[in-house]
């Protein structure tokens, strides 16, 4: 299966930063032959290190989402965060918080979900559009963080998400951070900068590396098609979503109904741990991939992973 060949755009989203200038977010939009009942947009941030093209990875063997989703009549609107692919990447990434990133994420989200709504993205008008925002680790904590703040989306997809963060990978004083969120916010910047001087730096290959991204059992072509997504990381972004507890406020006002996945052998923590973090959420549905590591599109329960986000955000739309 293969999506239809996205709409690509370009929102401006204003002077964010100091000295940058006006920056801008890319995005792909893929449009259904058929919309569902009432019309639906996924809103679709990949995890760090990754591109967009993340959620459209071109291979034999079925590895798009968006190819599924919007087979099943979905609008998929896949976006790059700033400093990756094709959004603006400012001088300073250091200065890439996850509060700027958020508010980029915002006005980019409501600039195209108004388009859609005025029929001004090659598809008639559709003033009944409802969202529903998806998020792949990283891109997971954003689209929990943006919800918290600015609320918009119906429900929430999080792929390979939880608040355990990445203590092995944290320094000693990082870890010092860990379940005092405000005071990881405080010292982030400062923190990010102590890592080196690049605010984008590559991720390397290496056994930890190909482990996080795919693992043994991963689909060989599916491996071979995520390296066209591969971006580098954003540090401060990536840091703040290692440290244990950072965005566990956010999560705790996540009052939607949310659809949790995690690989069996994912590094979002215990899973059945993660349901505890969203507390005002009456509606909670948690999927465990069998064979399964943090880039769930590159396994076979990739299958099992659209059906059921499918399903869940057709029963959504019922409201059942």
């Amino acid at each position: 299966m293969t999506a239809v060949a996205p709409r690509e755009l370009r929102i401006e989203v204003g002077a964010l930063l100091p000295g940058e200038g006006p920056l801008s977010v890319s995005a792909d939009v893929f449009l259904p032959e058929r919309p569902c009942s009432p019309p639906a947009a996924l809103f679709c941030l990949p995890g760090g290190a990754l591109a967009r093209g993340y959620y459209d990875l071109r291979a034999e063997g079925d590895f798009s989402f968006a190819a599924h989703l919007s087979a099943r009549g979905f609008i998929v609107v896949s976006l790059d965060p700033l400093g990756v692919g094709g959004s603006s990447r400012p001088r300073d990434g250091f200065a890439l918080t996850p509060e700027v990133l958020v508010r980029a994420q915002a006005l980019a989200i409501d600039a195209i979900r108004a388009d859609l709504r005025a029929g001004r993205l090659g598809a008639p008008a559709m003033p009944a559009l409802v969202t529903i925002g998806v998020g792949h680790s990283m891109g997971a904590m954003l689209t929990v963080m943006h919800q918290a703040q600015h609320g918009g989306h119906v429900g929430l997809a999080l792929f390979g998400f939880g608040t355990q963060g990445l203590a092995a990978a944290l320094s000693e004083e990082e870890r010092g951070f860990a379940g005092d969120p405000a005071s990881a916010r405080a010292n982030l910047v400062r923190l990010a900068r102590r890592r080196g001087a690049d605010p984008y730096p590559p991720i390397g290959s290496s056994a930890q590396s190909r482990e996080l991204f795919a693992g043994e059992s991963a689909d060989r072509r599916g491996v071979e098609a995520l390296q066209r997504a591969r971006e580098r990381l954003l540090l401060t972004a990536g840091l703040f979503s290692m440290i244990p507890g950072s965005c566990a406020p956010e999560c705790a006002r996540i009052a939607a109904p949310l659809l949790l996945a995690v690989g069996d052998r994912d590094i979002a923590g215990p899973p059945h741990a993660i349901p505890a973090s969203f507390p005002a959420s009456a509606d909670v549905t948690l999927r465990v991939l069998p064979a399964t590591g943090h880039c769930h599109f590159l396994f076979a329960s990739r299958r099992l992973l659209f059906e059921r986000t499918a399903s869940w955000c057709e029963a959504l739309l019922r409201g059942d």
